[in-house]
């Protein structure tokens, strides 16, 4: 028998519930554990998204995350790999699925690898556009990931985690910096025509933070969001009356707990949608672009029409003060996006295509404009392709070693950072993880890592999670 009848676990329950956890409380709160859930000293923004100070000087104010949505191939783009070429057509033994090693052919590339620029970095004659701005890019050739599936491959190269649930860099970018469009939401992605990615509205979801921080999807053609107008015939000014009898009704209730962020969130997108209705249209209306930057994108080509309507939407965009774009290439399954199960070279020809000139106008556009110093291109895909054979002429997926690169924005240019083994399976030197990507793109948005957090579910969460690091060589 315990004293008074009790467990020792029921003492300590009893104790921690009393004003031994008061005490406990107090120390526990002096080192800082609750800092996450503490309320602020001032009541937050009726408007989440206004403009933040980043927490040191930042080099780029606004990110373009250009995605290649299916995995495209490393060794047939920009990691040219001679030896698997002279390979070609022998057996190894590969890891084609986590924990599966099996026999593999092996397939060398049948693209010309040439240097370009200054710099002499070699890219492959898929991007014969492209190719001309070597020298404003840093390549990573060592990238690396933890999933062989395309729905967690994606969720992760979003949001850093394998699973959904979890805030997507967008929405961290907004968190952390607020946008400096008082007009358009902070965050805009804008889809392939073919479809969107696999696992959808996650991947650009602000998981546990407010809603204020997801992205909002814009169509290319039509209006730019739908049913942005109202269905029956409303003057602006009668919305107005409207907006402002809401808030008069909501503000007391806001007022009487200032520290909730949701319902300031809530009253803020109904000020956005209404300013939206008058500045969306604008700020997507391409056709008012002068011909020659139409044509530099590549507008008056069926083939790159397309995916040069949402670069050229993603500079007009930035200008404007959006925070961060996230254009898609390829949607759908299979060769409608960069999956190459079945036929690698013309996969990518018709995917490198697409994407080639409208990529190049956009850097030269973004640089003629003196907005490539302070906006960084990200290019990626959710892992690379195997350099052995699938179907005879075709690649698996790969996250043990692909590609990615970054341009404007403080990024080092000319430069190429790690490497893939001889063979383009596996990163082996200076290998970049996804947390080691994402970590590096905040710090050149002017944050910490690890301490750009949001308490969630008892800790105080991160993008990066309890892993990461900067990639300094990245960093000019």
């Amino acid at each position: 028998m315990t004293p008074c009848g009790q467990t020792r676990r029921e003492f300590l329950w009893q104790s921690g519930a009393g004003f031994t956890g008061l005490a406990l409380t107090a120390m526990l709160a002096e080192d800082g554990f609750f800092r996450g859930a503490r309320a602020s000293e001032t009541a937050p923004s009726l408007d989440p998204l206004a403009p933040k100070a980043p927490q040191f000087a930042p080099k780029a104010k606004r990110v373009i995350f250009l995605f290649m949505y299916g995995g495209p191939s490393q060794v047939d783009t920009f990691d040219p790999k001679p030896v698997l070429a002279a390979k070609n057509g022998k057996s190894i033994d590969i890891e084609s699925k986590k924990g599966v090693v099996s026999k593999g052919t092996l397939l060398g590339s049948n693209r010309k690898f040439t240097k370009h620029g200054q710099s002499g970095i070699e890219i492959s004659d898929l991007y014969p556009h492209l190719s001309q701005h070597v020298d404003d890019m840093a390549i990573v050739r060592s990238m690396y990931a933890d999933s062989f599936a395309h729905g967690s491959a994606l969720i992760q190269m979003n949001t850093g985690s394998l699973f959904q649930g979890k805030p997507c860099l967008g929405s961290w970018t907004t968190y952390g910096l607020g946008t400096e469009s008082r007009d358009l939401p902070g965050f805009v992605v804008l889809l392939d025509p073919r479809g969107g990615p696999i696992g959808g509205a996650p991947n650009w979801g602000a998981g546990y933070m407010p809603a204020t921080y997801q992205g909002t999807q814009f169509r290319t053609t039509g209006d730019p969001i739908l049913n942005l107008a109202p269905r029956a015939p409303v003057t602006r000014d009668e919305q107005r009356a409207q907006l402002d009898f809401l808030a008069k009704l909501n503000e007391p209730h806001r007022a009487a707990r200032s520290h909730e962020s949701e319902l300031a969130a809530r009253i803020a997108s109904y000020e956005l949608a209404f300013r939206m209705q008058a500045h969306a249209p604008e700020a997507v209306d391409v056709a008012s672009e002068p011909e020659e930057t139409r044509e530099l994108y590549g507008m008056n080509d069926k083939a790159t029409a397309d995916f040069g309507r949402k670069c050229l939407m993603a500079r007009r965009l930035v200008e404007r003060g959006v925070r961060f774009v996230q254009i898609y290439s390829g949607g759908g399954h299979n060769d409608e996006n960069w999956d190459a199960h079945s036929d690698v070279d013309k996969n990518h020809t018709l995917h490198c295509g697409e994407t080639d000139r409208p990529i190049a106008g956009l850097l030269t556009d973004l640089k003629r404009r003196g907005l490539l110093d302070d906006t960084l291109v990200v290019w990626s895909g959710e892992f690379g392709r195997m350099p052995t054979t699938q179907s005879s002429k075709g690649r698996d997926h790969n996250p043990r070693g692909f590609t990615a690169w970054l341009a404007g924005g403080g990024v080092k240019p000319g430069t190429v950072i790690g490497a893939t083994d001889e063979i383009g399976y596996a990163a082996a030197e200076n290998k970049v993880h996804v947390h080691d990507l994402h970590a590096t793109i905040l710090h050149l948005l002017g944050f910490d890592h690890t301490n750009l957090t949001y308490f969630h579910g008892g800790r105080d969460q991160r993008l990066t999670d309890v892993h990461g690091r900067i990639v300094r060589e990245m960093i000019a």
